[in-house]
């Protein structure tokens, strides 16, 4: 696994990390994660898997960093640090590697959403504060709020059929030394080829990059991800092989001339 630097703090994390969206795996997909390596695992109190996070990292916490959000309807101050309580209770933990934000919410100033997660970070609950789903202006906008700590992370939805935040979002992360964090990777996994269609002209590249490389599709496809700076992948799976096949996504690189073909495949 390799692993690339979360912002600017000289943490390095994996640049393949756990999802847990509607994960029902149990702990065994996320343990052989950790085990190759793969040690970021993103849950979020929608997600409603913190608990079943919690019991997969018994006994390895250590070896473990733990991201996790917080509602855009708790974003008052108390219901910030209580969320944390919360989080922190169902995951069996005393602390949380990278707070993010889950969504905007305009109708909380956002001086105090931001002033709450550095109290957390200056009580020694949180490490790390990170945003999710913030646009370039309203990451700005978080970031002025902020006294004392920097934003690290952004976690957003890219994938070869969703690639907008190329044209502002990856160009303002890299501008500013923040992380972006992918999720949905695989889109609907189709790109991984999970669909009762044929390939249409974007997979039938996708599936050629694939045989001249000797991966699967899903590799490929998390890897073309990896060609873009500042950006790592949460994809989530409930299966040991299928966590197995997306650490093997990374440790290697796709050519120039793979990355303009696929580009082309799934235009901007």
């Amino acid at each position: 696994m390799k692993y690339r630097e979360l912002g600017g703090t000289g943490e390095m994390v994996p640049e393949i990390g756990l999802g847990t969206w509607k994960y029902s795996g149990g702990p065994e997909p996320l343990r052989k994660g950790i085990e190759l390596g793969a040690n970021l695992i993103d849950t979020a109190e929608m997600y409603r898997t913190e608990d079943a996070v919690g019991v997969a990292i018994s006994g390895r916490r250590d070896k473990v960093f733990l991201a996790t959000k917080v509602l855009s309807s708790h974003l008052r101050r108390d219901a910030v640090l209580k969320a944390a309580d919360d989080s922190l209770r169902l995951l069996d933990d005393d602390v949380i590697d990278l707070y993010q934000i889950h969504s905007p919410n305009p109708g909380v100033p956002i001086a105090e959403t931001m002033g709450a997660m550095e109290e957390l970070v200056d009580r020694g609950i949180v490490r790390y504060i990170g945003v999710s789903n913030f646009s370039v202006a309203q990451m700005r906008e978080a970031q002025q709020a902020m006294t004392k700590y920097p934003i690290v992370s952004n976690q957003v939805l890219y994938n070869l059929k969703r690639r907008q935040i190329e044209r502002d979002l990856i160009p303002d992360c890299v501008e500013n030394n923040i992380t972006v964090i992918a999720y949905t990777p695989l889109a609907d996994g189709s790109l991984a080829g999970k669909s009762r269609f044929r390939p249409d002209k974007g997979g039938e590249v996708l599936e050629r990059v694939a045989k001249e490389v000797n991966k699967t599709r899903a590799q490929v496809a998390l890897n073309w991800c990896l060609s873009r700076p500042n950006v790592i992948v949460i994809p989530k799976t409930n299966s040991v092989e299928r966590t197995i096949e997306n650490c093997e996504a990374s440790g290697w690189y796709l050519t120039p001339a793979q990355v303009a073909a696929l580009d082309e495949a799934y235009p901007l």
